[in-house]
């Protein structure tokens, strides 16, 4: 997902005035981001839920939806930037599903995990998957070792965010990120293995 989809200067677009209004207390001022942002989010999610069976209960809507509840929650944070949002809702949206995950697990020990890709798909093969509570539990290892790589793997897994937009939510050079992002991804396979 690309982030810098605003009118002109990013910096300056629709997005992110809202956001700052947000910021400064404005409550309406969520109401009128959402319409912005929604198609974004439903990407976000439509993306981490294409993998799973057909058959699960946890749909696109579902994940929005919950994610907008846990967003309004937040809705005077101090959101930089459009880049910064996204990066905050690929948080939310983890834990929607993580949350999900756990109770399905709870209602069926072992039945009803979400598995998501831990790579894109390439050259036509199927991505290979991960149990998403295995997962969340490498992440967490992970962020006791350095909180920013478990940052990347949100920005990028979780938001489906480019690597120059998740070097810009993070604040780090292009560089940086790409390095952290192989880095945490060569920690999650030994972790998952």
């Amino acid at each position: 997902m690309n982030i810098h989809t605003e009118a002109g200067d990013p910096e300056s677009g629709p997005v992110t005035r809202l956001l700052a209004d947000c910021a400064a207390g404005d409550r309406e001022a969520f109401d009128r981001l959402v319409p912005l942002v929604y198609d974004d989010l439903r990407r976000i999610a439509h993306g981490r839920l294409a993998a799973e069976r057909s058959d699960h209960t946890l749909n696109t809507t579902a994940v929005v939806h919950e994610a907008y509840v846990q967003l309004v929650n937040q809705a005077t944070a101090t959101w930089r930037d459009r880049a910064h949002f996204f990066a905050v809702a690929a948080r939310v949206i983890r834990h929607v599903l993580i949350d999900y995950a756990r109770a399905r697990g709870a209602e069926k020990r072992g039945g009803g995990a979400l598995h998501i890709p831990l790579r894109e798909e390439r050259d036509g093969r199927a991505p290979d998957t991960v149990e998403l509570l295995a997962l969340e539990e490498a992440l967490t290892a992970l962020a006791r070792r350095d909180a920013r790589l478990e940052r990347i793997v949100e920005c990028r897994f979780f938001g489906g965010m480019t690597m120059r937009d998740t070097a810009e939510a993070l604040g780090v050079s292009l560089r940086t990120a790409e390095r952290d992002w192989t880095r945490a991804k060569a920690y999650l396979y030994q972790a998952l293995k």
